[in-house]
């Protein structure tokens, strides 16, 4: 049996985002197509502190691949993801892939930036990340669960979203597409 909360709306989540997620279509080496228009990436906003960078846009990104994370340090699910997303950084950000962390804290103390920054030191991570206290870039891209991936590619637009724990190969797959990576 399920126990927790969180443990339903993550299983939920991967449900809805896998019913929902633009499908590529195209054998490999084939231009990256997407099966459903794609969404223009909104842009960082209420970020009240940013880690491992000056602050970032959007707009500043064009012409990268960006994987968005929306995590906090106190989720276990959230937890589980990072070595996958912290491994896509470290092998790709000299191809072109930004990594930007998006930092929406469930609990109170998780909003403190020392406590941010003292995760961001035990789990290794080198990427931007943007502490959203107040969940503005949360609200503006619509997001719902914790941990939650988005692509954007180098046009600004999201092409490959995910809730939950997993999809790991699809996700480099699509990052490796996106920036015309092979082997």
């Amino acid at each position: 049996m399920i126990g927790s909360r969180r443990t339903i709306l993550t299983a939920l989540a991967g449900l809805a985002a896998a019913a929902a997620t633009p499908a590529l279509a195209g054998e490999a080496g084939a231009p990256l197509k997407l099966a459903a228009a794609s969404s223009a990436a909104p842009n960082f906003v209420g970020i009240s502190k940013w880690f491992n960078t000056a602050p970032l846009t959007i707009a500043d990104l064009r012409g990268k691949v960006v994987l968005v994370d929306f995590w906090t340090y106190g989720c276990y699910n959230c937890v589980n993801t990072l070595p996958h997303v912290t491994k896509l950084y470290e092998t790709y950000k000299d191809k072109g892939l930004v990594v930007v962390g998006i930092h929406t804290p469930e609990f109170p103390f998780e909003r403190s930036p020392a406590n941010v920054q003292a995760a961001l030191k035990r789990h290794g991570i080198n990427y931007p990340v943007g502490q959203d206290n107040d969940s503005a870039t949360w609200d503006a891209w619509r997001n719902q669960y914790w941990p939650a991936q988005y692509i954007v590619d180098q046009s600004g637009n999201v092409v490959f979203s995910h809730a939950g724990e997993g999809q790991y190969d699809e996700i480099e797959r699509t990052v490796r597409r996106l920036l015309n990576v092979t082997s």
